[in-house]
């Protein structure tokens, strides 16, 4: 990456960059900014050490306290300035909208930016749009629920109106399922980066087609710009654990077109105006229909994915996009394979493990670029219902889409956890 340090100056401010904001720190840097992080930086917020290497500034303060927040950011930029703000979470997408409204940086909209987080408002305006939706109800209490379950019928899906990494999102097959799964998420008192569900959910239409993401971003000048479509791969049903992902999918050219066109309908529609966006779907026989859409880039891995397979970084357009750079300003680099794949290991029923085999043979293969485990050897395995049951990864590359999936295979078959 060519270093623009002499051509732009200033410092950006990353707000809690945790998963793939990290990467935005590192993109900073490459583009020649100074970095500065907002972070409470203790218990489920605390940084990684990794991340900690590529700040210049911390600035610690309780994030999920928004005037407190507004003033460290006010504060930063009365000091030195600032050239940009970013989320490096999407819980944080809303609040960073209205700092850099605040303070005249680029943004999304104030009045349109909590529809890209929750999720009965941007059913809502979907809806309103004409573009196709699941059918949908939201509810906040047992009552609601079971009025939401009589206009949606089942099956149906119960998801957090306002969550990430498939937290209770579950399918029910009849009214005792789906109020069963509603208990338990309420009665769920759990911190997720210092915050509770707070009851609220969306009942929908269970939608029987694969999965996909498209990953892509929309420049300082507002143009939408689609660079890759991740096939997802699913744990079983009730839950819809994420175990893997594989860039580029496997679409035909008819229904390339028909997701790049109805992402950028999305898009446009949720006032994403600048930054980038991970849009969710499922792929019907009769077209794409929107699962949700974040103003961030993916998790997982995804955004390393899709510099592998197409050598577009997604980290340094998003920085460049919120600083007003021209997207030509980041050099576009060589794919490394035709295809990346990230796979996640998991162990169901386990509670815990003792040893982990396999790892090593894994390790060995020239297709295989990095195994890493998050959890040891006696810690507590979380039950497979959402992201917190996985145990480590694999990322790799392949030749094409096939090979792709049958190494998914093997590392399934050939890693165990006893």
């Amino acid at each position: 990456m060519t270093d623009l340090r002499d051509a732009h100056g200033g410092r950006v401010l990353v707000v809690e960059p945790m998963s793939s904001g990290a990467a935005l720190l590192r993109a900073a840097h490459d583009l020649g900014l100074e970095t500065v992080v907002a972070s409470y930086d203790d218990t489920d917020r605390r940084l990684p050490d990794r991340v900690r290497r590529d700040i210049d500034t911390l600035v610690t303060v309780d994030t999920n306290d928004e005037g407190a927040l507004l003033r460290a950011a006010t504060r930063l930029h009365a000091e030195g300035g600032l050239a940009g703000v970013l989320p490096g979470f999407e819980f944080y997408v809303p609040v960073v909208a209205r700092i850099a409204a605040g303070l005249g940086l680029a943004g999304l909209a104030e009045e349109s930016v909590d529809q890209v987080r929750d999720k009965t408002s941007m059913r809502r305006r979907i809806d309103a749009a004409g573009l196709r939706a699941p059918r949908h109800a939201p509810a906040a209490s047992p009552a609601e629920l079971d009025a939401a379950a009589g206009h949606v019928g089942f099956p149906c899906v119960l998801k957090p109106a306002d969550s990430a990494g498939s937290i209770h999102v579950s399918r029910a097959d009849n009214l005792a399922e789906l109020r069963a799964a509603y208990r338990i998420l309420a009665d769920d008192h759990r911190l997720d980066l210092g915050r509770r569900l707070d009851g609220r959910v969306l009942v929908e239409e269970y939608l029987d087609g694969p999965e996909v993401s498209v990953e892509g971003y929309v420049s300082a000048a507002g143009q939408i710009t689609i660079v890759a479509v991740t096939s997802k791969l699913l744990g079983p049903e009730p839950y819809f654990v994420e175990l893997g992902h594989i860039v580029q999918a496997e679409l035909t050219g008819t229904q390339r077109r028909a997701v790049e066109s109805y992402v950028t309908d999305v898009v446009t529609v949720l006032g994403v105006t600048v930054g980038p966006f991970h849009c969710e779907l499922r792929l019907l026989d009769d077209g794409p229909v929107l699962i949700e859409l974040g103003a961030r880039m993916g998790g997982d891995h995804i955004p390393e994915l899709v510099e592998i397979a197409t050598g577009v970084s997604l980290p340094h357009l998003a920085v460049a996009a919120h600083v007003g750079l021209d997207p030509r300003d980041v050099p576009l680099g060589a794919p490394r394979a035709k295809h990346a794949a990230v796979r996640f290991f998991t162990a169901p029923g386990r509670t815990r493990y003792r040893t982990a085999r396999g790892l090593d043979a894994l390790r060995a293969r020239p297709e295989v670029l990095d195994a890493e485990l998050y959890l040891g050897p006696g810690d507590e395995i979380p039950p497979d219902h959402d992201f917190r049951c996985r145990i480590g990864h694999a990322l790799y590359t392949a030749d094409s889409y096939a090979d792709a999936l049958e190494l998914g295979n093997l590392i399934d078959l050939g890693v165990s956890f006893d």
